[in-house]
This record gives C-alpha cells, structure tokens and sequence, in this order.
C-alpha cells in the first residue's frame, strides 16, 4: 500500500461499475430482436403449411403439376402480403 492517494478517489469505484450499470436495456433489446425472429419464422412456417395445402388441394382436384405449383405461390405470396398487412396496422395503431 502506498501513501499517497490516487488523484481521483472515486474513479476506481466508477470504472468498476462502468459494464453493469444498465443491463437490462440491452436485455430488453435482445428479447425484442428474438421475438420478431420468431414471429418472422413463425409466418414464413404458417405460409409454406398455407401453400403445401393449396398444392395438395389443387392436386386432389386434377390440376396439373405446373397448375398446383402456380397455386400454391399464390398462396404463399397471399400469406405473407396479409402477415404484412397486419403488422403494418398493428404499428399504427401501437404507435
């Protein structure tokens, strides 16, 4: 131990607590991205089951390959248009 002081007494103590002084806002910020990845993920599952159905249906009443496949895009296309649509209003009206 020395005998003289540093210059600064509470600079020790401040740096020290410098990483934890806020640590539930980049918490907060991490729980916000994980929960659009798994709302994204969520609409993108929902449309492809959407789409595998709209294929199937089309197929069950005699489209052809070509015909289904053409049928289940739109499907898709028209789930995630709608998934859009309803995100965009839900920001309006929360924001």
């Amino acid at each position: 131990m020395s005998i003289f002081g540093t210059a600064n007494h509470g600079e020790h103590g401040f740096r020290d607590l410098r990483p934890c002084q806020h640590p539930n806002v980049y918490r907060e910020i991490i729980v916000a991205v994980v929960v659009v990845l798994l709302a994204t993920a969520l609409v993108i599952v929902i449309a492809l089951l959407a789409a595998a159905v709209a294929a199937k249906l089309a197929r069950m009443g005699g489209a052809t390959y070509p015909a289904a496949l053409t049928n289940a895009a739109s499907t898709f296309a028209a789930v995630i248009t709608l998934a859009a649509a309803i995100t965009g209003a839900l920001a309006a009206i929360l924001s």
